[in-house]
Parts: C-alpha cells; structure tokens; sequence
C-alpha cells in the first residue's frame, strides 16, 4: 500500500475544506471555538469544521497537538486514551492506532482507528496532521474494540499576523464510528466533542506555557 501517496491527497482535500467556504451550517459555539458541518462528500455522515483561536504559538500548539506516542495528547484529550506507532514511513509519514474511551454515558464503546498520518508545513508557518483510515496487516481488529473509520480529517494551526502569541485553529473530523449507534447519538456526539477538544487544549497550551 503507498501511504505516502495516500497522505498527499489527504492533505489536499484538507487544505481544500480550509478554503472552501460553501455549505457549511453552524451547529455549536463556545468562547473558545465555533463548529461547523456539513454531509461529507467522503462517506454517509457529517464533516465537521471548528474553528478557533488559541493563545499561544504554532509551535506550542502543535507541540500539545502532534500525534505521537508519549505525547501530550494523551493527557488532556478525552478522546484520546491510547497512541500507537504502527509504523514510520518516513520522517513525516506514519500508520498509527488511536484507542478512544467509552463515550456519551457509556452508549458509545471503546473504539479504535488505524490511520495514515502525514505532518506538513506550509510556507506561512502553518503546521498540519492530515489522517485517514487504512488497513495495516500488523494491526488488525482487536478484541474489545469496535473498529471505527476516520475519513480525511485534521487540524491546522495557522499563525496570525502581528500576533506571534496566538493561533488560528482549524480542526476537520469526519468519523465513522463503526457498530450499530442510532443517528442522534452521532450527530449530538460530535459538536459536543470538538468544543472539549479545544477547551481541553487551550487549558493544555496554557499550562504548557507556564512550565
């Protein structure tokens, strides 16, 4: 299978939802960010958008957000209980395993994800993850999980002019959670995940800067 290849074009439909402004519904709006979605082109479900500005760098963000075994990640983000390299690539392109916890009061259960991960950088100092699911033969279902399925997904963390201690924030999910969940719960599970997701990681950068 070429990874490499299959995280190129996950990136460019990524950078592509970042620049597309069309069909996109408000669903959910925090002090901290503001969820978006649409039907995904991907799959049956919804893409979701969150947009948000962070107080801190892109490097700090990012160094709270890089998906990477014994990361940060795993400390402050509730739908991250475990990361797994599966395998490198190359130095930016790797197949690694994310287990997320029960949810929505125990209606959602354990799950896990095998994706491609591609880490770019964009010229203006934006740094990037840009996932989707793959198949790799040294991790197959496992028992106790139910196998889900990211679709093209990640965030952006974009620098903003004059403001070298703030961070523009894109955020992009597009999940098949897999199992037989009813609709409802999908669809409220989501807006309600991604404004934790940027709480939990602005308190996570803001720590992080205190250190």
């Amino acid at each position: 299978m070429d990874y490499r290849h299959i995280a190129n074009t996950v990136a460019d439909n990524l950078l592509n939802y970042s620049k597309d402004e069309s069909g996109w519904k408000m669903c959910k709006k925090t002090n901290e960010v503001a969820v978006f979605w649409r039907p995904s082109s991907e799959f049956s479900g919804n893409l979701y958008k969150g947009e948000g500005i962070i107080n801190g760098s892109p490097e700090k963000v990012w160094t709270c957000l890089k998906p990477v075994p014994d990361g940060l990640r795993v400390k402050w983000d509730n739908n991250v209980k475990k990361f797994e390299l599966i395998q490198s690539i190359d130095d930016e392109v790797s197949v690694c395993r994310t287990v997320t916890p029960s949810a929505a009061m125990g209606i959602i259960s354990p799950r896990d994800f095998v994706d491609v991960v591609l880490v770019k950088r964009y010229e203006d100092g934006t740094i990037t993850s840009n996932a989707t699911n793959v198949g790799h033969p040294g991790c197959p279902p496992q028992p106790g999980y139910v196998r889900g399925f990211n679709h093209p997904c990640g965030c952006f963390c974009v620098p903003i002019p004059g403001e070298p201690s703030k961070t523009q924030l894109f955020s992009f999910f597009q999940t098949d959670l897999g199992g037989y969940l009813p609709r409802s719960v999908v669809d409220s599970f989501f807006p309600s995940s991604m404004t934790d997701f940027y709480n939990n990681l602005t308190k996570a950068v803001k720590s992080f800067k205190e250190n």
